[in-house]
């Protein structure tokens, strides 16, 4: 099989420089989850062997070309709170090129009041918590002052939720902010407009628990937390490009195009990793994959219900790309309401395009359009564009088209947290990996690459390797 990486003479190299002792694994699965975990295996000083099915590493959150532009199959951000993350590009030497606000601030324009179209903001002021939202809150027009102090209250109360306590993940976030006195335009206009971004779901459909670590993380706990940050280049720079670097650098063999089709034990307690025209043989092996992959590959035994997997549900994202013959927006990204729209970023500079605009709308829980033709979707998404971004009017669309992550996320439905896996399975030697595994966030990059620490964790414990001490310090789900 021919090494996607790096020499095979070098890899020969670190597998003679540990000796006969030396301990081996298999990381399936070259997603931010997957990287993870080699890189923290490989600093352990573990020879590792990622396997990716496609040409290139990133998972779900990768770049394609379309003509001279460097697509992105969809706009990903993270908040400052996304500590394993920033971690994550760190290690792959990315930090400079996926940048942090200086402070939360972000536009929300609404375009059903009978006033017209009317900008709002929220944003954070540099005083302690709940202190550093609460001038942001009081003057945020989209919501009566009724309401406004009604999200107050709610807020403290959300606050107060303890994450650990397991019934909060029985209830749906919708019926507790009912309970708390939200309106429907409160849950629109504020809590939705965080939610859907964040969770993939609305209030409604979401589990109280996911919800309240979302706001409790992101908005209540440190007064910087909710700090965006986003890719400046293509996702695939950082998540392939500089990733593979890094493992290179690491000394992991990465392979892709190179699809596992079974796992098993072999008698002396080691592993078999099949690949076409190949059987791998290993310490460890971990399965980063989506978790239904995870399940066909998953031996008997495995898991006490393995079935389980199957039951965690998936849910869409819809990305509406549109390259204009000149610039019609001025800020680097904006939310909306009153609109099919919801998240409108300007992606011109990362694309490579050097004459006009390229927008990208991101539209999450996108279920009821996620198979609409494009045709449908142009009518539905322009005229949208024309009233939220008065400069579109009368520019001429270059380009139009849309990308669809049909599985992009785990749904986070009520009683989704007891369906999660840990990173341990009952088969020795073998571990999980992946956004959907039980890591107490929603299916983010953040959730990924904690995913894939934990993971890695549980594989040096068991191969008796010291945790790397570069690796990121979190508290272990599993």
């Amino acid at each position: 099989m021919s090494d996607g990486s790096r020499p095979a003479q070098a890899h020969a190299d670190i597998a003679g420089a540990e000796g006969p002792a030396g301990r081996s694994a298999v990381v399936v699965g070259g997603g931010l989850a997957g990287i993870t975990t080699a890189l923290a295996l490989a600093d352990a000083g573990v020879r590792v062997t990622l396997l990716e099915g496609r040409p290139r590493l990133g998972g779900l959150a990768f770049s394609f070309q379309r003509g001279e532009l460097t697509v992105d199959n969809g706009q990903h951000v993270y908040l400052r709170c996304c500590t394993a993350y920033r971690w994550f590009l760190d290690r792959i030497e990315g930090t400079a090129l996926a940048p942090l606000q200086d402070r939360l601030d972000v536009p929300v324009v609404d375009v059903a009041r009978p006033e017209g179209r009317r900008l709002g903001r929220l944003r954070r002021d540099a005083l302690p918590v709940p202190l550093h939202l609460g001038r942001s809150l009081a003057t945020y027009p989209h919501l009566s002052l009724a309401e406004r102090a009604a999200v107050g209250r709610a807020a403290l109360a959300l606050k107060g939720l303890d994450l650990a306590d397991p019934t909060l993940d029985t209830q749906d976030f919708g019926s507790w902010l009912a309970a708390h006195g939200q309106s429907t335009r409160a849950v629109e206009a504020l809590w939705d407009l965080v939610g859907v971004a964040t969770l993939n779901a609305v209030a409604g459909d979401a589990s109280l628990g996911l919800a309240a670590m979302v706001f409790k993380t992101g908005l209540l706990s440190d007064p910087g937390a909710a700090d965006i940050g986003w890719a400046h280049v293509p996702l695939g720079e950082l998540h392939d490009r500089l990733a593979r670097k890094a493992l290179d650098s690491a000394g992991v063999r990465t392979e892709v195009r190179t699809r596992v089709t079974s796992v098993s034990t072999n008698e002396n307690g080691t592993w078999s990793v099949q690949v076409p025209g190949e059987t791998l043989h290993t310490d460890a092996v971990v399965l980063a994959v989506p978790q239904r992959e995870a399940y066909d590959l998953l031996p008997p035994g495995a898991l006490d219900a393995p079935e389980q997997l199957l039951r965690i549900g998936t849910a869409p994202i819809l990305n509406v790309h549109v390259v204009y013959d000149r610039t019609v927006l001025a800020r680097p990204f904006f939310a909306a309401l009153g609109t099919p729209v919801q998240w409108v970023f300007d992606r011109t500079d990362a694309s490579g395009l050097d004459q006009g605009q390229y927008l990208a709308l991101s539209q999450s829980a996108a279920q009821d359009e996620i198979d609409l033709p494009v045709a449908a979707l142009r009518a539905r998404y322009l005229p949208e564009l024309e009233r939220l971004i008065p400069g579109t009017r009368g520019a001429v669309v270059k380009d139009f088209f849309v990308t669809r992550e049909r599985t992009a996320t785990f749904a986070p439905t009520p009683g989704v947290g007891r369906l999660r896996p840990g990173a341990r399975t009952k088969a020795s030697g073998l571990y999980l990996a992946g956004a959907w595994t039980a890591t107490g966030w929603p299916a983010t990059m953040e959730s990924a690459v904690r995913s894939g620490v934990s993971a890695a964790d549980a594989a040096l414990n068991a191969l008796g390797r010291p945790r790397p001490r570069r690796l990121f310090a979190f508290e272990e789900a599993a």
